[in-house]
């Protein structure tokens, strides 16, 4: 059963118009604020080199990290990298994932990912959104997140399931097609702040403006936000 539809109203301390200027001020306040509440905010994966979070990412669809985070640990000692991982066996793969969630098409991703990253990329994990769309089971979400966490380069924003809801509420962003949610967001946000607008998006959609029960009146942001719920 989905949740069900909440009504909104409008945020009467919020301006009736908005101007690309003032949306960047807002954007640039958002995340100040966002920032001085989750410090120490980053990926809830745990890993320990780009492949792993590349895995973990690849693992993460439709499932809770701390669900991963209960996987990845036997796999990565039986799999620690790209060259151990291509020789593994579907059904090995099968049996290590199995509680994530589509196991089998996961299985695949990640074997297929494995493979191409031995033999397009010497064993090591690309380092651009060409070549890591090249990887089975990756789209630009899992890009976004190996390229802005394990690298620093900022190309993009993930968009996940509370980063596109908060940005609709927020008034960033009108879509409901994650890499239209990412421009819009690109547009918004300074581009050193790209992978901390994810992180501390994600941090907040959890705490606080959660998809059932958005806690508006205690909200950092609610005199920025222009929906209440």
């Amino acid at each position: 059963m989905s949740a069900p539809t909440l009504p909104r109203k409008r945020n009467r301390d919020f301006p009736a118009r908005e101007g690309v200027g003032d949306r960047e001020r807002r954007a640039a306040e958002v995340m100040r604020r966002l920032l001085e509440h989750y410090p120490e905010t980053r990926t809830a994966l745990d890993w320990k080199t780009p492949f792993e979070l590349l895995i973990a990412t690849i693992l993460s669809a439709q499932c809770t990290d701390v669900r991963v985070n209960k996987v990845t640990p036997a796999l990565f000692r039986r799999f620690p990298d790209a060259a151990a991982m291509a020789k593994a066996t579907l059904e090995q793969l099968e049996e290590l994932v199995r509680t994530t969630g589509f196991f089998r098409s996961k299985a695949k991703s990640l074997l297929g990912t494995a493979t191409i990253i031995m033999r397009d990329f010497g064993g090591a994990v690309p380092q651009t959104m060409p070549e890591l769309l090249t990887l089975q089971g990756v789209a630009r979400k899992t890009a976004n997140c190996v390229l802005g966490t394990a690298f620093g380069i900022k190309v993009g924003v993930v968009v996940d399931t509370h980063v596109g809801r908060i940005a609709r509420r927020m008034g960033f962003s009108r879509e409901m097609d994650p890499v239209k949610i990412e421009r819009d967001l690109m547009k918004a946000f300074e581009q050193d702040l790209w992978v901390k607008v994810s992180h501390s998006l994600i941090d907040h959609g959890r705490a606080t403006c959660t998809a059932r029960t958005a806690r508006c009146a205690g909200c950092l942001l609610n005199d920025l936000c222009p929906q209440k719920v």
